[in-house]
């Protein structure tokens, strides 16, 4: 059952995944360029509807979700879900997870903002005059797809670790089992019994002299 679970795991975050990058690259080809932006007036843009929108939105929330897979089939680390693995697996699974939440946050963060300005607006009163009108860089939604991708990445190999060691009879809850020991047989004692104590005799009987002589000759 947990082997199953596992490769659903698997399965689902691959697919969420695939459609995180395939459309967080679809969102930087399809972003709004400088030049499809027109100037109406000196201080007024009129901006073009994109699919950027949508495709930000889309790899936003697959990256959501997926992350939400991972996390709710191992647990926090303060709460994990199952055995803990041994110490230096441990280290590694802690490391993974951090990295993984701080990549997560910089890439939904930077789909969200790549997304709001690609909203296809209209138009829109630029307050710097002196300048064009502002479009969102090239290569944001690139990067965001890269970090998510290392996010995905590090929170699979959490995962990973967490399960092997749920597989691992040799570790019960972060100890590795002692294995059954061998009948031992008993060693003799290495001093022999102390002999018994020595019988104590009669006291001697003392006679009398002429009693002993009579005795002899009667």
């Amino acid at each position: 059952m947990e082997r199953k679970s596992a490769l659903m795991v698997k399965y689902v975050v691959a697919i969420l995944g695939i459609v995180m990058i395939a459309t967080g690259f679809a969102a930087e080809a399809t972003r709004t360029k400088r030049n499809q932006v027109t100037k109406v007036a000196p201080d007024l843009c009129k901006y073009p509807r994109s699919p950027a929108l949508g495709l930000g939105l889309t790899a936003a929330l697959s990256l959501l979700f997926a992350q939400i897979t991972i996390k709710a089939s191992t647990g926090c680390v303060c709460c994990i879900r199952g055995p803990r693995p041994p110490a230096s697996k441990w280290r590694t699974a802690v490391i993974c997870f951090t990295i993984s939440w701080v990549t997560y946050v910089i890439a939904f963060l930077l789909f969200l903002t790549g997304a709001a300005l690609n909203n296809g607006r209209g138009e829109q009163r630029n307050y710097f005059r002196d300048y064009d009108c502002y479009v969102l860089k090239p290569g944001v939604f690139s990067f965001a797809t890269i970090v998510g991708m290392a996010s995905l990445t590090l929170g699979m190999s959490y995962f990973l670790i967490l399960n092997s060691a749920k597989n691992d009879p040799s570790t019960v809850w972060g100890h590795p089992s002692v294995p059954p020991q061998p009948n031992i047989a008993m060693a003799q004692p290495q001093f022999p019994n102390p002999p018994p104590p020595p019988q104590r005799t009669a006291d001697p009987v003392f006679v009398h002299e002429d009693t002993y002589m009579r005795r002899q000759f009667t």
